[in-house]
């Protein structure tokens, strides 16, 4: 069976549990910071793999990677993923069951990319911008990149404004350039 297929059906049986237990914004935060972990730290991914390593200490170093002291459901989910010998998809599963809890509470990713660090009622006045467009909630990230120069970058779902200095200059020089 295809690891997709696989990872998405724990990550709606894991949500439905959730949902059930009235948890899943819990459950949410731990697969969140799971994802991040495996992204931050990509050996993670080759220790989970490593068939030498014990299923205690694996089941272990994955409740850490949610963030330490996890909820019982999220503990006993893990579990049964190393019973099944279904680890080296875990990863997966935490990603698929951030983005079904995202869709299912209409919650969208947004990021805002400017040269210098803004303020948090700039921050404030772009989530409220997409929120209003997207008639939900939003999780923003801001990152900082100096080479844009000025301006910024939203972006949300498949949108992307892209109203930055560099943007503009590159506009220009394809201008001359014809």
């Amino acid at each position: 069976m295809e690891t997709g297929v696989i990872a998405v059906r724990y990550a709606r049986a894991l949500l439905k549990s959730a949902t059930q237990a009235k948890i899943e914004k819990q459950v949410y935060q731990e697969m969140s910071t799971l994802v991040q972990s495996f992204i931050k730290v990509p050996e993670l991914r080759f220790t989970i793999d490593n068939p030498m390593l014990e299923k205690d200490k694996k089941g272990t170093l994955l409740k850490t990677a949610c963030g330490g002291g996890v909820s019982q459901l999220t503990e006993r989910f893990i579990n049964l993923v190393l019973q099944e010998d279904r680890e080296s998809a875990i990863h997966f599963m935490a990603a698929s069951y951030t983005t079904l809890y995202r869709k299912q509470n209409n919650i969208t990713m947004g990021r805002l990319i400017t040269a210098v660090p803004v303020t948090t009622a700039i921050e404030k006045k772009m989530r409220q911008k997409v929120e209003s467009r997207t008639n939900g909630t939003v999780e923003f990230q801001t990152e900082v990149n100096p080479e844009i120069i000025g301006g910024y970058i939203l972006e949300y779902d498949t949108y992307r404004l892209d109203a930055s200095i560099q943007n503009q200059l590159r506009a220009i020089l394809t201008q001359l350039s014809k």
